[in-house]
Order: C-alpha cells, then structure tokens, then sequence
C-alpha cells in the first residue's frame, strides 16, 4: 500500500504536470496551476493537520520524521509550481498579449492610473491593525490574505508593526485599461500601502496567508442538536490552529520569525513563496482575459432523444430505464426528474439525499415548490460534507421553512449516496420512480465530472431505493438489498464478492480482466483479493480518480490516476471477458 498523505502529493505533482504540459491550451494549464494550490489548501487543513495532532500527542520519532518528510514534499511541490509560472507560464501569456505584471513591471503609467482606483476603490474597504501591548495580536482567517507591514515613528525611530486584512470582496485581480494587461491587488494595496500610515515610514511589506486546522470534531454522541453542534463547531473553526504559513520570499528572516511566533507556529511549515501568494486566485484571470481560443474547445452535452420533452419524461421512464453518461450526456434530465415531480398533481411523495450542490441549486427549489405545493418532501441533508457545512445547514432550513421533512442520516457515518424516490398515483395504484446517481444533485460539476445516473422504475430497485431512505431516515437496522449495496456496511463485501477467484480465473482461449472505477484510494481489504487474481494471471486495471493507496506490484495490474478535463467521478466494477 502507497502512503496516503505521499499519494495525495503525488497526485498534485501530476496535476502540475498539466499545468507543466505545453500540448494543453494555455489558460488551462493556468487553471490546473491553480487547483495545485486548491488541493494544497485542503491537504493542510486536514492531512497535515491530523499529522501534526497526532505528532503532539505522541512522541513516536516516526511521526515527528513523516511530518518533516511530508512537509519537505510539500515545500518540493511548491517550489515546482512557482518555477511554472515563472518559466513557463508568464512567458507564454505574454506571448499572446497577457502580461500579468509584478509590483516591479508596474510603471509610471499603470501607477497613475491605478492611484486614484486605490483611493476609491480599495482605500476605503482597508483597515489597519496595529500591534502594540494595547492592541494584541488580532485571530486571522483561515487562508485570508493579509499584508504585514513594518513602520518607523521618524520623532522616536520606534519600529512598529501593523497587518492589514484584505476584505474577500476585493477582486484579487484588476485589469489595466489597455485590457491586456492584470496584476495581483496584494501587489497595488503594496504600493500605496504607506497612505494608511500617514506621519510613519514605510520600511517594508509583505503579502502572507495563514492556514488553519479546518476538520470538524463532533460528539455526535454527546450532541443533542447536530445542526447547533455542527455551527458551533464552525464557529470555532476560525481560531483553529495554524498549521501553514505563506509568505512572500523577500521578507526579512526577524519579521517571518516574528509572525511565526505570534501565531505559535514553528518554521518547518513557514513557506516562503517567492510570486503569488495564493494562486488559487489565478483562476479569475481566466474569465477576465476573455480568450476563448486559448482554453479547450466548448463542449456541450446532449440530451437523448427520450428525454427531449420534460413533461413526457415519466411516460418514458415507465416504457424502458434511462442510463445517462456525464457529462457527455446532459444532467437536465435529472433535474427535470425533479422539477416534473414538484409540478405533479399525481406525485404523492419525493424523497431525495443531498451532499453537494450548486449555489442556486434547482434542485433545492425544486423540493421548496413541491413542498408548497403538498406533497411529502423528505430530504436528507448530509451537514458533513466537508467545506459545504454552511451551505447544507442553509439548504436545511430553507426546505424545513417551505414544508419539507429535513433529516441529517445514521450518526458517525456521511451519507454520500445520490438518490431520489418519487412515488405517484397511477391507475394501478402507487407507483415508485428513482434517480440513482454516482455524483451530486448540482448542475455545475456534472458538466466536468465524469458521472452515470439511472431514471428507473424498476419494483426491484426502486423497492430498495425505498428500503434505504427507511434506513436513513429512520435510524433503522432494516433487512438486506436485492439488487444495491450501499457503502459501508454491505458494498466491500459485494465488492470482494464480485472480485472472487473461481470468477476471475482465466481460461486459455479467454483471458479475463477486472476494470473497477473508484474516487479515490483502495483499502487493503479490497487489495488483498486483488493481488491473489494476479497471481492467477488475470490483468486488473484500476481507473481511480484523486489519491490511490494501491500498489501495482505487478505488470498485470495497471493503475490510471485519472485527472483530465473530465474528471472521474463514477465509481463501478466491470468483470470482462476479453
């Protein structure tokens, strides 16, 4: 087995490749440069994090020496990504008339016209923090962006020190009027930074962001309420420990040490970042550049012949189940499942799990309509779906507000599955349809996931579609599937099933091979029977999107980490006869 913390490194290193690889077009490389620094975000609020808690709490050498061997990946990481932007991906912007320009390229014409912007536009949203013995050391944000800036009284020669917070409001990145040229607002707050302090002299400043410890710690045991328990929780979030600072290179060794004092944190995770602080950010200059000729071409998904008129879509779901593949097939249909359901008069019931969405989720006001409109709408907001917290507990309460049925699912599990149950009153009676789905209910990510659904009406299935939201909602033990396996209770077991050697033995005149998709590492469970096929001699490829813990060990096994402009989502098991 890989090492899960190195996987994810190494993971990130072949998204860098990406942005590395001069065949992609040349704003998505900018944008694969700056999901390095999105999946850097989360590793360090949750991996590196849950590392250093457990070298605190432990005084195994190991954990201290895979600390420093973690983070010294990390640093490796991010050395290589500034080296890309600088060598490779500047010089090709340029190229094509994009000039991103540093504090230092800014000259006396972008600065006369940037000055009456900075008095208007950004002047006024600043406020500086002195630090002082009446003014402490203020709580910073999780992964805001902040400048810490270093002053001399000329009357006393005292130095002082301020931060200045930049409000999130603030576009990251401004355009100069020739419309070609952007720069990065750390860069022109920098420049005109001394008009905050007016009677001081500016001896330096310096962009840095802080990253905190982000895992939620609930007793869902000890909870009585877990959607209180989950927003307090959040709360405290903000004062999580620090666990990562960044910070521009040419600050002096005495005022990072400073700053790292203050924060309590040690110099093994100070990151000295020697260009943009946070090129997360980056990714606005695709959309302010407007150059659809340097991105890959537009795709648009299509929507089969049978799910062309919304209002006849149950008619077809009961002539013949309807498989979808997106995102080259549409995700409309799904929300049209919902949105036909709410409108109705026959549906009696809609039952649904919801883990992710979009910000104008149609879905939600889907569910909002139908409970308006009468019928039973039952919703299983999952509220620990990790960075979404806040969006589901909203999501939550709006529904309960339009007359929906919220629950939160089964204590100390994450309900992860994508199901929906209608049920109508046909002429035969009641009658249930389902929506089966490996990705999320939001219209947005399913144009660039990799994802199937199914619209049935299957007895068998939609039967055991009715068994799980009994399950769920219920807190009950219920009896087994006929046809599904839900995660984690029944699905490595069918797994392992599937996976059995006297299915998988390969015959001489038919090698057989086993192609499982999988979101991210394979346990050892699922290793174990893997590497007992190989001995047998059947290949095995593995298609897993993100991290994979898995080894090849052998020829006959081919791993493919998937990362592309799809990404893999679904997650399934095809047993092949070559």
């Amino acid at each position: 087995m890989f090492n899960r913390e190195l996987s994810w490194l190494s993971f990130d290193r072949r998204v860098l490749e990406l942005a590395e690889d001069d065949s992609v077009p040349l704003l998505e490389r900018v944008r694969f440069l700056s999901i390095v620094s999105s999946n850097l975000d989360e590793f360090f609020e949750i991996r590196v994090a849950g590392i250093m808690q457990q070298e605190e709490s432990a005084s195994h050498p190991a954990t201290k020496e895979f600390l420093a061997s973690v983070l010294q990946r990390t640093r490796d990481l991010v050395h290589a990504q500034q080296l890309c932007w600088r060598q490779k991906l500047l010089p090709a912007l340029s190229a094509h008339g994009i000039e991103v320009l540093a504090r230092e390229q800014l000259g006396d014409s972008a600065r006369t016209e940037l000055s009456p912007r900075f008095d208007r536009d950004i002047l006024p949203a600043l406020t500086p923090l002195a630090i002082d013995p009446s003014h402490p050391f203020p709580v910073l944000t999780n992964k805001g962006l902040y400048l810490l800036a270093l002053l001399r009284d000329p009357a006393s020669g005292e130095l002082r020190r301020a931060v200045v917070p930049v409000p999130r409001i603030l576009p990251r990145i401004l355009g100069l009027s020739d419309c070609k040229s952007f720069t990065f607002l750390s860069q022109v707050i920098q420049l005109f930074i001394h008009r905050l302090f007016p009677g001081l002299e500016l001896q330096g400043s310096w962009a840095f962001r802080i990253t905190r410890n982000s895992d939620l710690y609930v007793d869902e045991e000890e909870a009585v309420n877990l959607l209180e328990a989950i927003e307090d929780e959040i709360r405290n979030l903000r004062k999580g420990a620090p666990v990562r600072l960044e910070i521009e290179a040419d600050v002096p060794e005495g005022e990072m040490q400073w700053l790292l004092n203050s924060i309590h944190l040690t110099s093994d995770n100070a990151f000295r970042i020697p260009g943009p602080v946070n090129m997360l950010r980056l990714g606005s200059l695709i959309d302010m550049v407007g150059r659809p000729d340097l991105l890959y071409p537009n795709f648009v998904s299509v929507i089969p012949p049978e799910c062309s008129e919304p209002t006849k879509l149950y008619e077809r779901i009961a002539e013949h189940d309807i498989i979808l593949h997106h995102p080259y097939e549409s995700f409309s249909p799904v929300v049209d499942f919902i949105r036909q359901a709410a409108k109705d008069e026959t549906v009696v019931a809609i039952k649904l799990t919801l883990y992710r969405t979009s910000g104008d989720s149609p879905v939600v006001e889907a569910l909002k309509e139908a409970a308006r409109n009468g019928k039973q709408v039952t919703a299983l907001v999952e509220l620990r779906a990790r960075f979404d917290e806040l969006n589901n507990i909203e999501w939550a309460r709006q529904l309960e507000e339009a007359g929906a049925h919220v629950v939160y699912g089964l204590a100390g599990l994450k309900t992860h599955c994508k199901a929906c149950l209608v049920v109508r009153q046909e002429k035969d009676g009641l009658r249930r349809y389902a929506h089966l789905g490996t990705g999320n209910y939001n219209p947005k990510t399913a144009r660039i996931y990799t994802d199937f659904s199914l619209l049935t009406c299957d007895e068998e299935i939609t039967a055991d579609v009715g068994l799980l939201f009994n399950v769920l909602t219920g807190n009950l033990a219920g009896r087994s599937s006929s046809t599904s396996s839900s995660r984690p209770s029944t699905w490595q077991d069918a797994s392992w099933n599937s996976l059995k050697p006297r299915r998988l033995t390969p015959k001489p005149a038919s090698p057989r091979r086993s192609s499982p998709r999988s979101t991210a590492s394979w346990t050892l469970r699922l290793s174990t029977p893997f590497t007992k096929h190989l001995r047998r001699g059947v290949r095995i490829e593995l298609v897993v999107r993100g991290i994979c813990a898995s080894n090849p060990v052998s020829p006959a096994r081919v791993i493919i980490s998937a990362f592309a402009a799809s990404l893999v989502a679904s997650s399934n098991t095809a047993d092949c006869s070559a």
